[in-house]
């Protein structure tokens, strides 16, 4: 699903309008109908008073519309309108002209007396702005928002919290506790910087015209279960150990070898065909005796990995994990990319050497995958002033050095030369010890299947997420660990084989 701008999305509601031959006022209804459905399905008491904030613009026209279809359905509810401008959006002034005709209670907000008390009120719903904001938040609008934050209330923002900016960055805004946002992603719904203002981000469909989606150009995708559905490798009825990829993971050290461990039944459980670790050699009887399925291979030291030799033909490899950054170690690694060029996944204190050492990043093989989370990565691309400026400084250290920046956190970010793809999945569970090493393992599993890395990275990074999500009504948040990850790797498939 394409995350555009909001002049794309302004000129796919126009194209909408044009190509089907309606108003704009009934694509204005099919867009409150589908917000008006959220809203109820979340608050099906109708003993609720509602307080909704509507603007002058198409966005309060769309707040005045769900009004009415609140207040037909038996909902108690006051309209305020924030006049910021005396100039109404044309559907926005007929709909306040309907909602006086059908006897709605409201209010016009000039100055900061008129701003009412919200404690009476169960609900807040804001649609005070849309996503054709240009501008800062100011006058009697910015005292309103204020208002609104410091209520506590339960907010419930219409397509975007108001204030926030879709392309840059956001100071001020409504703090929603849940925005319903109309069938096309923003970025700004889902960047770090603006977890304050969006709170859950529910996505509606409105009917916009999907030719006109389609021809949007773009290089920012929303990852939906379908799409990872359509990347997934068929398992033929003929397969065996040997035709399903073989993984190395190498890592570990004295004290850390349990991340190996983790990575290598991760990569097992992710369905490739073998594993195998190289670890010192005092990781080695804890991997035997904690994941036998795995084969294993010693270094020649015991407390570090200080030469990295073997003589397989792994298909995939994952280095980095549990490491630690020793001397010998470090010029063990530097031999290794002299010399590997098997598709390769990095992560942890592999990347931290390598932040160390940038011009072994030109020893690469094309495509490699590095996972970082973002204090690995700013050692790599250098301090960012905000969440765009980190987007943009890793797109061009992937494209300049050919590879797949897996940036890790809620709404991980699968970044190549070419495009960038929002992941959908996760909740805060997996911000748990271990968890990244258990995706560095699926990752490298599924190159070692044959997956092309964009695609390794994108179901590895969707199917990590999805074990939570599917799990979140039986394990707390607080209470969930990586191996839980690992046990529900299958259910995370059944899912979504089943494509529910």
């Amino acid at each position: 699903m394409k995350i555009l701008t909001s002049e794309q999305i302004r000129r796919i509601d126009a194209e909408t309008i044009k190509r089907e031959g309606i108003p704009s006022l009934e694509l204005m209804k099919r867009a409150a109908t589908a917000f008006y459905n959220r809203f109820t399905e979340r608050f099906p008491d109708k003993n609720i008073s509602v307080l909704i904030f509507s603007g002058v613009g198409n966005n309060g026209g769309d707040g005045l519309v769900i009004a009415r279809l609140l207040h037909k359905s038996g909902y108690s509810l006051k309209v305020c309108v924030v006049e910021y401008s005396d100039q109404y959006s044309e559907d926005c002034a007929h709909n306040l002209r309907r909602v006086k005709a059908e006897n709605i209670a409201y209010t016009k907000i000039k100055a900061e007396k008129d701003i009412p008390d919200m404690n009476g009120y169960d609900v807040v719903i804001d649609g005070i702005f849309g996503t054709g904001l240009s501008r800062e938040v100011s006058g009697i609008a910015a005292q309103v928002i204020g208002r609104i934050n410091e209520s506590r209330k339960p907010v419930i923002s219409i397509d975007v919290p108001s204030g926030l900016f879709l392309e840059r960055k956001t100071s001020f805004a409504v703090q929603a506790t849940e925005t319903i946002t109309f069938q096309i992603p923003k970025l700004a719904l889902y960047l770090p910087e603006n977890r304050d203002f969006t709170g859950d981000v529910r996505i509606v469909d409105i009917g916009l015209d999907r030719e006109a989606i389609a021809e949007a150009e773009s290089y920012m995708y929303f990852t939906e279960m379908g799409e990872i559905v359509s990347l997934l490798k068929p398992l033929e009825k003929f397969a065996h150990k040997g035709t399903e990829g073989h993984a190395l993971i190498i890592g570990g050290s004295l004290g850390k070898t349990g991340s190996v461990c983790l990575a290598a039944k991760a990569a097992l459980k992710t369905g490739c065909g073998l594993v195998t670790a190289y670890l010192p050699q005092c990781g080695v009887p804890v991997i035997q005796s904690n994941f036998p399925e795995a084969m294993a291979i010693e270094d020649q030291h015991r407390e570090h990995i200080s030469d990295i030799r073997y003589s397989l033909h792994p298909d995939a490899i994952g280095i980095g994990i549990g490491m630690g950054q020793h001397p010998e170690t470090q010029d063990a690694l530097h031999r290794f990319l002299q010399n590997n060029r098997t598709p390769l996944v990095i992560d942890a204190d592999g990347l931290n050497i390598l932040s160390q050492h940038r011009e072994w990043v030109s020893l690469l093989p094309p495509k490699t995958i590095l996972t970082p989370h973002p204090k690995e990565l700013s050692r790599l691309i250098g301090e960012w002033n905000n969440d765009y400026d980190k987007i943009q400084k890793t797109r061009l250290f992937a494209r300049e050095n050919d590879l797949v920046v897996v940036i890790k956190g809620a709404y991980s970010l699968i970044i190549d030369a070419e495009s960038v793809f929002l992941n959908s999945t996760g909740t805060p569970a997996l911000a748990t010890a271990g968890s990244g090493d258990v995706l560095t393992g699926m990752i490298t599993s599924l190159l070692a299947q044959g997956y092309k890395p964009t695609d390794a990275a994108r179901v590895g990074v969707y199917l990590h997420g999805l074990t939570a999500d599917l799990t979140k009504e039986q394990i707390h948040p607080r209470s969930f660990i990586a191996g839980d990850i690992i046990g529900h790797i299958g259910d995370a498939y059944w899912k979504l084989e089943k494509n529910e």
